[in-house]
């Protein structure tokens, strides 16, 4: 028999207080409607996830949808018989694992009994993201954080596309602002026959918290010391400094609007200066300081001029893309945005004249689960009963 677990049977999950007359209504059983799911990449925002999956079981298995959790899959080993809801936090000894092996592991959840299959894919790796299509082919729907599909290669992302006409869908809601709407309020402009003129927003948390809290009395190195201690930055603070990532977030917007738009083809300013960009991690940690100059400059001469420093994306209706410090004046609605906001700012032929906000917190763990939730609800929505 397989070893499979819904995640719904746990004794140590309390089941949520319902109003007195709901206990006569009846469990629906008729029309209920089973997901076999695995994650690969049991991180911070996985372990999220699992949690909110966990927590949600009761109320969605009401609701007709019973999900089973097939298989967790690290870098090196891989759980099938994940049948402990302390998993990730017990990896030595909590279930009997072995070698992670993608196919073995695709194959398990997939089943050979006609399931409805999902992967989730909460890595940020190259070998994973190059899997989708083959797993698309084979009718197991994928959903992911991971950006490296939709900003890399563009014939992978045009075979992972052609790969969804087996039926399988492929949702990456969370590759943008983490559990903000950005991706879906774009899909639904367009599909409701609107135009894109322009993109532009502020996509780092990181870098957003970072342009809100420099003024001046602290010098920005030991503002990066301080996100790096709160879990704000990467574990290398570069990787959020070099603008890449909201590059690649800017990238994802573009195609989905069906811009030819590659990482190539934005110019993006990195914060980190070369003689730091050439240091191991180790050292860059040792040596943020070297940032503090430049920054000084751009902080004073903003304040000069009655700005505020904002790290900006923009996507204009020429195709031309950049990621850049800006300053801005402080009625721009960037101006005002909260501590560690994303803000994304469409100009469409519907919202010319005042264009559409979307804004929130876009970044950490569990807004980030959120998102991929969101879209395994939305790829429940449309499965039909097995």
């Amino acid at each position: 028999m397989e070893a499979t677990v819904n995640l719904a049977v746990s004794s140590s999950l309390e089941q949520p207080s319902l109003p007195p007359h709901a206990a006569a209504l009846p469990m629906v059983t008729a029309r209920q409607r089973v997901l076999a799911v695995g994650l690969v990449g049991p991180g911070r925002v996985g372990s999220a996830l699992l949690d909110q999956l966990r927590t949600a079981q009761p109320r969605l298995a009401r609701a007709g949808l019973e999900l089973k959790l097939c298989g967790v899959a690290a870098s090196r080993r891989m759980w099938l018989d994940a049948d402990d809801p302390e998993l990730n936090g017990r990896y030595g000894g909590a279930q009997t694992w072995r070698p992670s092996n993608l196919d073995e592991f695709a194959a398990h959840v997939r089943g050979d009994d006609g399931r409805h299959a999902l992967l989730i894919d909460c890595s940020a790796s190259e070998a994973v993201a190059s899997r989708y299509a083959e797993w698309l082919a084979q009718g197991i729907h994928v959903v992911t954080p991971n950006k490296l599909a939709g900003s890399g290669s563009f014939p992978r992302l045009q075979a992972i596309r052609a790969a969804c006409v087996s039926g399988a869908r492929f949702r990456y809601e969370a590759t943008v602002c983490a559990g903000l709407p950005v991706v879906q309020t774009l899909r639904d402009l367009l599909d409701t026959g609107d135009e894109l003129l322009a993109v532009e927003g502020m996509f780092s948390g990181t870098l957003a918290w970072l342009c809100h809290r420099h003024n001046g009395s602290r010098p920005f190195s030991a503002l990066v010391r301080e996100a790096h201690a709160l879990g704000y930055t990467e574990p290398d603070p570069r990787d959020d400094l070099s603008g890449l990532d909201v590059a690649r977030k800017l990238v994802i917007l573009a195609r989905e609007a069906g811009w030819a738009l590659s990482l190539e083809d934005v110019q993006v300013q990195s914060l980190v200066p070369p003689e730091l960009a050439a240091m191991s991690p180790e050292e860059a940690l040792e040596n943020l300081h070297l940032l503090d100059r430049a920054m000084a400059r751009e902080v004073a001469s903003a304040q000069t001029q009655g700005s505020v420093l904002r790290h900006v994306a923009s996507l204009d209706a020429k195709g031309h893309a950049s990621v850049r410090l800006a300053m801005l004046p402080a009625s721009h609605p960037f101006a005002h945005s909260r501590l560690t906001d994303n803000i994304v700012q469409f100009t469409t032929h519907r919202y010319r004249d005042n264009p559409m906000l979307v804004q929130g917190p876009g970044a950490g763990p569990e807004v980030t689960a959120a998102g991929i939730f969101a879209d395994l609800l939305r790829i429940a929505e449309s499965l039909e009963v097995r």
